[in-house]
C-alpha cells in the first residue's frame, strides 16, 4: 500500500534559518499548500493521513472538515510545531478529537525527533511515525532501527521508508533533489521489497521557497518548490496510479497488521 501522508502545521521553518514571519503569514501558506494537495489527491483519487498541529487545526477548520469529507485521515503532529511537552501528547489527540469528532489514532512528531513510545502508549496513540530509519548530518543517525514497522511499548512504530540495504531517505527533500525518475526507481524498488511506502511532504512545499531574502533556505530545500512542485507531485501521483499500487490512510494499513 502507498502511505502518503502531509505534516500540516504553522509555517515556522523560517525562524530555523533566522528569518521572520508573521503567524498570519505561517497559516495562509500552509492552508493554500493544503488545499493544492487535496485538489491533488482528488484529481489522482488517492488517500493520505494528515499529521496535524492542534495550532494550525484550530485556524483551519474547513480544511480539517475537508480534509475527513474526502475520505483522509486526520492524526497528531502535536499542539505547536516548534514547541514540545510530554503533556502535549494527550492534550492534542483530545482537542484535534473534539475539533474534528473523529478518533485521533496516530502520533508524528515535529522534525520527526525522538519520542518517548511509553509516553505515546499512555496518551492513547496505536501507531507512532516519528522515525526517519536513516543517517543524516546533524539531524538523524538512526541506522541501528529498524527499516519497516514493529512494536515498541505496545504501540506500532512505522519508519519513514528508506530504500533497502543503503537505507537511502525517500522523505521530501529526496523528492525535491532526486531526478524524479530516479526517486520512482527508489520507490519502485522499496516497494517491491517492503510492500508498502511511507513518505511524507509538508504544505509549505507548495509555495515558492526561492525568495532567500525572505525565507533563507538553501537551495537544497527550495528546488522544485511552488508551482514545479504541484507540477512535479501530479506526475508522481499518476505514476503511483500506472503501478497499480493501491493507496490508503495510515490506519487502514495498520488494521491488518497483527498486534504484537
Amino acid at each position: 500500500m502507498i502511505l502518503l501522508s502531509f505534516d500540516i502545521e504553522e509555517f515556522d521553518m523560517p525562524f530555523e534559518y533566522g528569518k521572520s514571519i508573521t503567524f498570519e503569514e505561517q497559516i495562509r501558506i500552509s492552508s493554500e499548500g493544503t488545499l493544492t494537495i487535496l485538489d491533488l489527491l482528488a484529481k489522482n483519487k488517492l488517500k493520505a493521513t494528515f499529521f496535524s498541529t492542534v495550532t494550525f487545526a484550530k485556524n483551519a477548520t474547513a480544511i480539517i472538515k475537508r480534509i475527513l469529507d474526502e475520505g483522509h485521515e486526520l492524526a497528531s503532529h502535536g499542539v505547536y510545531h516548534s514547541d514540545f511537552k510530554k503533556e502535549h501528547l494527550l492534550e492534542s489527540r483530545l482537542a484535534l478529537e473534539e475539533l474534528s469528532g473523529v478518533a485521533v489514532t496516530g502520533y508524528r512528531m515535529a522534525r520527526m525527533m525522538p519520542v518517548d513510545e511509553q509516553e505515546i502508549q499512555k496518551a492513547g496513540y496505536l501507531y507512532n511515525s516519528s522515525i526517519n530509519p536513516t543517517w543524516l548530518p546533524g539531524r538523524y543517525n538512526n541506522r541501528h532501527i529498524s527499516r519497516t514497522y514493529f512494536f515498541q511499548s505496545g504501540v506500532l512504530q512505522l519508519p519513514a521508508s528508506v530504500s533497502p540495504i543503503s537505507r537511502f531517505p525517500l522523505f521530501w527533500l529526496s523528492f525535491h533533489n532526486l531526478p524524479l525518475w530516479f526517486y520512482e526507481h527508489l520507490v519502485k524498488r522499496t516497494y517491491q521489497k517492503d510492500n508498502y511506502i511511507n513518505i511524507y511532504f509538508h504544505p509549505w512545499e507548495f509555495t515558492d521557497l526561492t525568495d532567500k531574502e525572505r525565507f533563507g533556505f538553501p537551495g537544497y530545500v527550495s528546488k522544485n518548490s511552488g508551482q514545479d512542485m504541484i507540477a512535479r507531485m501530479d506526475k508522481f501521483m499518476g505514476w503511483l496510479n500506472k503501478q497499480g499500487y493501491p493507496s490508503g490512510t495510515i490506519s487502514q494499513f495498520t488494521k491488518n497488521i497483527p498486534l504484537a
